[in-house]
C-alpha cells in the first residue's frame, strides 16, 4: 500500500446517497450479476442501511476527488476485536466509472483506514471463483489466497462458494486497545 496521492476518496454512506446509489446500482446490473445483490430501490436500501447502526460494519462510498462522482462502495463488514482483530471486506464498482482504476485505488484507501483508524490486523474477501475481474483486483493489493468456503454465502437464490483471501496489516502495527496484553 502506497502512500502515492490518491485520486479517489472514501466518505460514509449516508441516507442522503439513497437515490444516487440506487441509481448507479441499477446501472450496474450487469456488471454485478450474478456475483452480488446491492439495493437497487429506496426500500432495499432503508433495509441495507440498518446493517450499519450498530458499528459492526462500516460503508462508504469511493468517490473521485475531481468530480465528487461515486465511484463504487466498500464496506468493511463483520468487525471482531479481542484476539481476532479483523473484518470482511465487501465491494463493488459502479459500471459508469469501472475500468479506471477507482476501485483499485479506493480499496487501497479502505485498507489503509482498516489497518491505521480502526487499527485491524486482518482483511478478509471472499469472492465467488468464476468472478475474474474481483480475484485479479484483490492479488493486485496484495491478498493471499488462503482457501475455498464452499456453500459460503446466500447470493441469487444459491448458496455460492467463494475463496477466501486475506491480508494482515503491515508493520509496524499499533494494536487496537482491545487486543489482550497475554
Amino acid at each position: 500500500m502506497s502512500n502515492v496521492p490518491s485520486r479517489v476518496e472514501l466518505r460514509p454512506l449516508t441516507h442522503s446517497d439513497q437515490d444516487e446509489f440506487c441509481s448507479l446500482v441499477r446501472a450496474s446490473a450487469e456488471l454485478h450479476a450474478p456475483w452480488m445483490q446491492l439495493p437497487a430501490t429506496g426500500e432495499e436500501f432503508q433495509g441495507w442501511m440498518r446493517r450499519f447502526d450498530d458499528g459492526t460494519n462500516l460503508g462508504f462510498v469511493i468517490r473521485v476527488q475531481e468530480t465528487g462522482e461515486a465511484a463504487g462502495m466498500v464496506n468493511i463488514n463483520s468487525v471482531i476485536r479481542g484476539r481476532y482483530q479483523g473484518a470482511s471486506l465487501g465491494y463493488a464498482a459502479f459500471a459508469p466509472s469501472a475500468g479506471r482504476g477507482y476501485m483499485a485505488e479506493g480499496l487501497t484507501v479502505a485498507m489503509q483506514y482498516a489497518f491505521n483508524d480502526l487499527r485491524l490486523h486482518r482483511l478478509e474477501a471472499n469472492i465467488q471463483p468464476g468472478n475474474k475481474a474481483s480475484l485479479a483486483l484483490i492479488q493486485r493489493l496484495g491478498f493471499r489466497y488462503e482457501g475455498l468456503s464452499p456453500d459460503y454465502l446466500y447470493i441469487d437464490g444459491a448458496w455460492r462458494d467463494h475463496e477466501r483471501w486475506a491480508i494482515t496489516a503491515p508493520s509496524p502495527w499499533t494494536s487496537d486497545p482491545s487486543l489482550p496484553e497475554v
